[in-house]
């Protein structure tokens, strides 16, 4: 059975956001957790702001642009849209919205102004990409903004890796202390509401690994002490242990324990000679030494996982797959999250 403390959780968040350090599957479990709610009937908004295409590659469609793509329709009514925010189309959508600059937007584009804008000039960039995941969490069914039923039931932000996710979601705040009155400050400071809010959360995907993990608790305190409202910790790729805690103990040879032995060697090769296998010295001090390793990775995921639980946070586990996402690994994972209480 889920534990309550992530059924609520899900239940209660509106914007999630994930991120994680590089490597660790963040773009994967942003796609399985948005893919598990349009499963329970929710109508979700997968956004990525990185430019690599990566929902594109993971739902194996035609890249996405500034426009919503539908990439799953569900049987129980759900549906999973996608986007991938480029700053250029979203400073001129900004312009057009708040302005009403039309044509002097694209003249603004012809001298440069625009590619200064969100290359060069300090944090425009970041606002714009937050801004306009803003405005797909905010909309509403019907001509009048801001009234009537929300477009979305959950939006899930594949966001930028642990190293920088703080100043990412803080960055509104900063421009709202440069611009004290007008439209933009006005923007920045609902911005900054809505991610400091709490059916926002950040959730922060981890492996069981020292350097990720530490990452991931660096990251957690400073999202904390920028009062960013936390969400849940994903362990991905967790591997099964190869060896019963009996068999481990037995191939470590470790002394004092019911069964352990004093030459663990001696019972592998009998092992091996009854099963018609000629077994050779390098051959089995390979395979010991295979064993023992597997152990010291075992013991050191145990460590890793006792640190991220010491987080309080609820946790959740998505196993390794041998085949990666391909052939419905993305469902695999987004009905382990259903297990585990994402609604």
């Amino acid at each position: 059975m889920p534990t309550p403390a992530v059924d609520r959780l899900f239940a209660d968040t509106r914007l999630h956001v994930v991120t994680g350090k590089g490597g660790v599957g963040k773009t994967t479990v942003a796609a399985a957790l948005s893919l598990a709610m349009a499963e329970r009937g929710k109508r979700v908004l997968l956004a990525e702001v990185e430019g690599r295409q990566g929902i594109s590659q993971t739902f194996d469609v035609p890249p996405l642009g500034s426009e919503e793509v539908r990439l799953v329709a569900d049987p129980s009514g759900g549906q999973l849209w996608g986007l991938s925010v480029e700053a250029k189309p979203a400073l001129l959508e900004y312009l057009e919205t708040f302005y009403r600059l039309g044509r002097a937007g694209t003249a603004l584009e012809k001298v440069g102004a625009i590619d200064f804008a969100t290359t060069i000039a300090p944090g425009v960039r970041d606002v714009l990409l937050i801004g306009k995941v803003y405005e797909a969490a905010r909309r509403t069914v019907g001509p009048k903004r801001g009234q009537g039923p929300l477009v979305y039931d959950a939006v899930v932000l594949d966001a930028p890796p642990t190293g920088r996710i703080t100043r990412f979601l803080g960055v509104n705040a900063e421009v709202a202390d440069i611009a004290k009155v007008g439209p933009i400050r006005s923007q920045a400071d609902s911005i900054t509401r809505l991610l400091r809010d709490s059916r926002t959360r950040v959730h922060v995907v981890t492996l069981l690994e020292e350097m990720p993990v530490q990452e991931s608790v660096d990251a957690l305190a400073e999202l904390s002490a920028a009062r960013f409202s936390l969400g849940a910790v994903v362990v991905n790729q967790v591997r099964e242990p190869l060896l019963a805690a009996a068999e481990a103990a037995r191939v470590a040879g470790v002394s004092g324990r019911p069964g352990a032995l004093d030459d663990p060697a001696a019972e592998v090769r009998a092992a091996l000679t009854a099963a018609g296998v000629r077994v050779t010295g390098p051959m089995l001090a390979g395979l010991l030494q295979e064993a023992r390793d597997h152990l010291d990775r075992v013991a050191l995921e145990g460590e890793m996982e006792a640190e991220i639980l010491a987080q309080g946070l609820p946790v959740l586990h998505l196993p390794s797959l041998a085949d990666g996402i391909e052939d419905g690994g993305i469902s695999v994972l987004a009905d382990e999250l259903v297990a585990q209480g994402v609604r």
